[in-house]
């Protein structure tokens, strides 16, 4: 593939697919669903989620509509996670990943949100996630992993349903804040920056997905408590750059960044601003913020976007942001400025993510869902997203045995005092969570409680 292959390339083969599907049509070979008319494969367009209809997943929305009060937003769109080799197939009474796209047929949707989630090695700084690879299976990667999604997707079959691809969450920006030379270093992620397979491994799933011309690539951009500070910002930007021309992969595989998946950070603080000052520091100062850019997600989404565009991706580049759990409504939302006699007191009553400190991810106490699921809410942003399904756990409260390569992260136990990664606070974890992705119903009926909106 050239590096610099000019999109209207990428849409020329939707012309000639679109053309080819015409001809199948004519011939009668075209697939359609019983009392339709088969039409050609869907134009590019530069916003997917734009006046799109998203599949609702019915293995999600049946757990949602079961729990009390879970009907409000069971028929909201979530994303599909193929988190090991297993998910693509499925079985043992869960779909797989073609059952997904001809439910989403069906269902007349017209856009799916997969999560591609297998790297070698994954995510080297937590154990609750970790994966079945290895950190050396790169080759199992590409041939069992990436290489049948890309073959499934490419099925003239699914030709005119838009297809986002979320590409390895927690993966890319562990290899800038968690190797060597930084205090929150780990073993695991100096090996997989030695061995370059997250790079490797994205760049294959870019170029190898990105062939499909209905398939729209947003790559993982951490979220502002994790890549907001200034030595790791423009850091992580020139990783992904590294990784979007990696084994044959271009900029041009790459649609957008998403933020914040499966974690809490929140949308809009409109009671702490970074250009606030108090008692004559700046909020930055303050123990909450310690010196980050940013004091809440849709501000780093978007200045993260200038950056991205800045080390050479394109300019029409979208974000998606997850909303699926950061919402932090209920009794304990703030109603306003804090006290202005000192800077902590002020961020601490003011801000709305009630977090123990920003470093936390494991199924936290008080947060609620989001906004709901929205295209195009602010200028670069494609789309307010459920990447992470509400209700799904972020890992368990202790070991539980399983067969999925997830092993027990104390960041997940109430009682955990904490790491460096969290400046040693207590994890704020809820109590007796299953493993990460199982169903968890005291955090999903949380979020019910605490959505903003509101329900």
């Amino acid at each position: 593939m050239s590096r610099n292959r000019p999109r209207t390339h990428r849409r020329s083969r939707t012309l000639l697919l679109a053309l080819s599907t015409a001809l199948a049509v004519s011939a009668g070979t075209a697939a359609a669903l019983p009392g339709d008319s088969p039409a050609a494969a869907a134009a590019r367009v530069d916003n997917p989620y734009a006046g799109a209809k998203p599949y609702v997943n019915p293995e999600w929305s049946a757990k949602a509509a079961a729990e009390p009060g879970g009907r409000a937003v069971s028929d909201q769109p979530t994303g599909v996670w193929l988190d090991r080799i297993a998910a693509i197939k499925g079985g043992n009474g869960k779909m797989g990943l073609r059952q997904h796209l001809d439910a989403a047929l069906q269902q007349r949707a017209d856009l799916v949100q997969l999560v591609i989630y297998n790297l070698p090695g994954r995510d080297c700084a937590a154990l609750a996630s970790n994966g079945e690879l290895g950190p050396t299976e790169i080759d199992r990667y590409k041939k069992e992993y990436i290489d049948p999604i890309a073959a499934i997707l490419a099925d003239g079959k699914y030709a005119n349903l838009r297809i986002v691809t979320t590409v390895e969450i927690d993966s890319l920006p562990n290899l800038v804040t968690n190797t060597s030379g930084r205090p929150t270093a780990t073993p695991q992620c100096d090996v997989m920056k030695a061995n370059g397979n997250y790079v490797k491994g994205v760049g294959y799933a870019l170029g190898k997905l990105g062939d499909a011309p209905n398939v729209y690539n947003y790559v993982d951009a951490g979220h502002h408590g994790w890549i907001g500070w200034d030595d790791n910002f423009a850091a992580s930007a020139q990783v992904f750059r590294q990784a979007a021309t990696a084994e044959g992969a271009t900029v041009d595989d790459v649609h957008g960044f998403i933020t914040n998946t499966a974690n809490y950070s929140a949308l809009k603080e409109d009671n702490v601003r970074i250009g606030d000052t108090v008692a004559g520091r700046s909020v930055r100062e303050s123990k909450w913020v310690d010196w980050n850019r940013y004091t809440d997600e849709l501000s780093f989404a978007q200045a993260f976007r200038n950056q991205l565009v800045s080390t050479g991706f394109r300019s029409d580049i979208g974000m998606l942001i997850d909303t699926s759990r950061n919402g932090w409504g209920g009794s304990a939302r703030p109603t306003g400025p804090g006290p202005t006699y000192d800077v902590n007191a002020y961020v601490e009553a003011g801000r709305y993510d009630r977090r123990i400190h920003i470093g936390n991810w494991c199924n936290q106490a008080g947060a609620g869902l989001g906004e709901r699921p929205k295209a195009a809410p602010e200028p670069g942003i494609d789309a307010y997203v459920w990447m992470k399904p509400p209700g799904e756990s972020d890992g368990s409260s202790k070991a539980i045995p399983n067969d999925e390569g997830k092993g027990f992260d104390r960041m997940c136990d109430p009682t955990y005092e904490g790491n460096p990664r969290n400046n040693h606070n207590k994890s704020g974890a809820l109590p007796d969570a299953p493993v990460s992705g199982h169903w968890f119903s005291a955090q999903f009926q949380q979020l019910l409680k605490n959505a903003h909106p509101a329900l």
